[in-house]
């Protein structure tokens, strides 16, 4: 077996669409670097670049609670469409897009090159840089995680460059107001762009700071030449402000990362710097399927034509987690991570919480990505207060509600419409808060602003559920399951499989951090429905009594207990689990969206399926859904740029060799046929312990732990079930025998 598995990619050609453009990232700023030794270009974008829509006014939750007691009897007398007249009549209202900032031009004379000469770009996952070579000219760039800002450094004998900060990007509004700004300055000139938003006092500035060794500099405005220099290294930075930005204070912060000439020392300094987070976290975790060398030394391109190889899933893995990490930082991964190269992004570029964001990242914790979870934490804590808001004018109850979509900036519920009831959707702050409880779990940890949350979610359900049904049972009303409706009945209707599972989970959980109401909130959350099972003998999606299932469908929310919850499981409720199990075979595709497909693999590993997992893996693989650049498609056939399937393969991978829960470790749960050896290394448990898998074809395992906790958990191998005593600070050695 290898020891060095492809940590990067690489094509023979530049990028000629944004969308293979190779990326780089620090969670803040991201670029989109095409690499052409002629019209380079190097699209530059930033987490908080959202353009303002209008409407400002319906940017609030709808004040609903007045009606909501109405609603809920109607309901529950049969009213199977009642939820449709439960709106203020506003019209749907997206949340405000995802954008680029411009993209920086470097153009140099083709005269300068003329020979003939190999052509080659690549990136390195492990240190974040692009590379572009031919001949005497490279291209480097990066973005740093400790500094902040989009570093390029461009060499070449005799080198003339003509660099400019081009707004014209695909779908950049006619009416976005541009101003221009070239100034000499001792290192060579530095460029600023400001763009002015369309009918709103925000903008957002772009400097570059250009530093010229040798030759000419001349300014040609809005632009600037450089002639017969031997290198140019380009520190770029954007931000959105209103008012006017100090365009010469912002200039001063990228010169004081200037260090010494030449500027090649300089780049290096400051990838020494990023590096110290970036490779750090980067190579905590590595995958080994024993890939054939030829085919791991392929270009992305060529790869992603043999699906069925191990290498590919090799490089997507190491590809994913290097993305993923990339668009963390301020914010966890939009729908399209952190990158887009058009003005016009589809669903706005928006977090979509109800399931892309979840799919996501759903590898932070057991993939050592703590960076991820802090993103994800951020965006929930900054908007908890928009949450408070929605719990109280849409259902008059404390504590806090999640949207389903979000640009980053407002917390509030207004993205919704009569098909899509978004303002129903109850289960999201559970569903949210979910990878901060694994995190905590994962670490030994408890983040105090999470226990508050907890508790918040737990009184919105004290104040939400108090209907109850013939039995006695609460009665979970109105409810909605993302994105479907019953077969018989409307989209706002009641007990939601997911909604049941979540109010079950967010008031269990709350209770275990809570002793001072852990007893109440236990016995409301015993007083919930169980789950139904159907006539198919599926676990229905709706727990109520005459709800018939809509099965083909992308999101699978119904199964919410499955994954990511430990509530059913082959395990402890084996009944459920099968019902599960007949739930996902009767699934559709519906209009085979990327995230449909992985969030079926993540359940079916759940529930030890491995021909089902390598099945929807297929789906994807052989559905090009992959650019050249490795960031994926929302649709077959690299329709719609989108970031789920690239950010969620990686869950799908680790999930399928290793689960875990505080009390209890799976080994080999569901692995394809596919991958019949190979090495995981450096995944953590939700008990407290990193651990390296190695398996065989032909049965045989061997996993080390090292636990830093001192407990007793429970093993789960193809072999069987047994305890398993760890102790802080001493490696475990776990062998599974052969079959």
């Amino acid at each position: 077996m290898s020891t060095t598995p492809v940590h990067g990619t690489w094509e023979p050609e530049p990028a000629a669409r944004w969308e293979d453009a190779f990326l780089s990232g620090n969670g803040h700023h991201g670029a989109l670097v095409f690499g052409d030794p002629h019209a380079d270009r190097v699209v530059v974008t930033h987490h908080t670049l959202v353009r303002p829509n209008g409407g400002d006014e319906h940017r609030r939750p709808p004040a609903l609670a007045a009606a909501l007691p109405a609603l809920q009897d109607r309901l529950l007398a049969g009213d199977t469409t009642a939820a449709e007249a439960f709106t203020d009549g506003r019209p749907l209202q997206w949340v405000r897009p995802f954008h680029p900032a411009f993209q920086l031009r470097l153009n140099r004379p083709a005269a300068d090159d003329t020979r003939p000469a190999p052509y080659r770009r690549t990136v390195d996952f492990t240190t974040g840089e692009t590379t572009a070579t031919r001949a005497g000219w490279t291209s480097r760039v990066f973005v740093s995680r400790a500094d902040d800002v989009i570093v390029q450094h461009v060499t070449a004998p005799h080198l003339t460059l003509d660099l400019s900060l081009d707004p014209r990007l695909p779908g950049a509004p006619a009416a976005l107001g541009v101003g221009h700004g070239t100034v000499r300055t001792p290192e060579g000139a530095q460029l600023t762009l400001r763009a002015r938003y369309p009918g709103s006092d925000l903008s957002y500035t772009g400097v570059t700071l250009v530093a010229v060794t040798g030759g000419t500099t001349r300014l040609v405005p809005p632009g600037v030449l450089v002639e017969g220099a031997t290198e140019v290294l380009l520190l770029t930075r954007v931000r959105r402000h209103t008012g006017e930005l100090d365009t010469v204070a912002a200039g001063r912060a990228l010169r004081e990362l200037l260090g010494r000439t030449p500027y090649a020392a300089t780049y290096d300094d400051l990838l020494t710097r990023h590096l110290a987070r970036h490779r750090t976290a980067y190579d905590r975790v590595t995958l080994d399927l024993a890939a054939d060398p030829a085919e791991r030394a392929l270009p992305g391109s060529e790869l992603l034509t043999r699906p069925g190889g191990a290498a590919l899933l090799e490089r997507l893995f190491a590809a994913g987690r290097y993305h993923l990490l990339s668009a963390s930082g301020l914010l966890p991964p939009r729908l399209t991570g952190l990158w887009t190269g058009d003005w016009n992004t589809a669903w706005s570029g928006a977090f979509t919480t109800n399931a892309n964001l979840n799919l996501q990242t759903a590898s932070a914790a057991a993939a050592a990505l703590p960076e991820v979870t802090e993103a994800h934490a951020a965006l929930v804590h900054r908007q908890l207060p928009h949450w408070r808001d929605n719990a109280r004018e849409i259902f008059g109850a404390r504590g806090v509600v999640a949207p389903s979509h979000t640009d980053g900036e407002s917390g509030h519920t207004y993205h919704f419409s009569r098909a899509y009831p978004l303002h129903l959707w109850t289960a999201g702050a559970d569903w949210l808060l979910k990878p901060l409880v694994d995190h905590d779990e994962t670490y030994g940890t408890r983040d105090p602003r999470t226990v508050a949350a907890l508790a918040e979610v737990a009184f919105f359900y004290e104040d939400f559920l108090t209907r109850t049904d013939d039995e006695g049972h609460l009665v979970v009303v109105p409810s909605y399951s993302p994105e479907n409706r019953p077969a018989n009945a409307s989209w706002g209707t009641l007990d939601a499989a997911m909604d049941l599972s979540a109010a079950r989970h967010a008031l269990l959980t709350a209770a275990d951090h809570h002793p001072e109401h852990a007893d109440g909130w236990r016995a409301l959350a015993d007083r919930l429905p169980p789950h139904r099972v159907n006539a198919d003998g599926a676990l229905a999606e709706w727990a109520r009594p005459g709800l018939a299932d809509t099965y083909d469908h992308r999101h699978l929310s119904h199964l919410y207990g499955v994954w990511p919850l430990d509530e059913i499981n082959p395990y402890d409720t084996p009944d459920l689990a099968e019902a599960a199990r007949r739930a996902l075979e009767l699934r559709g595709s519906e209009n085979d969206s990327a995230h449909g497909h992985l969030h079926h693999a993540l359940v079916a590993a759940r529930l030890r399926d491995g021909a089902r997992v390598a099945n929807a893996l297929g789906q994807v693989l052989d559905g090009d859904f992959f650019h050249a650049s490795l960031m994926s498609a929302h649709y077959p056939h690299r329709d719609v740029y989108n970031a789920d399937a690239a950010h969620a393969l990686p869950a799908v991978l680790i999930d399928m060799l290793v689960q875990s829960t505080p009390g209890r470790l799976v080994l080999l749960p569901a692995l394809p046929a596919a991958c019949p050896q190979g090495r995981l290394a450096g995944v953590r448990t939700r008990f407290g312990a990193s651990l390296d898998l190695t398996w065989t074809p032909d049965g045989s395992a061997r996993a080390v732990l090292r636990p830093d906790r001192t407990h007793r958990i429970e093993l789960r191998t193809p072999s069987g079930a047994e305890p398993l005593d760890l102790v802080a600070g001493e490696d475990r050695v776990v062998h599974v025998e052969a079959r």
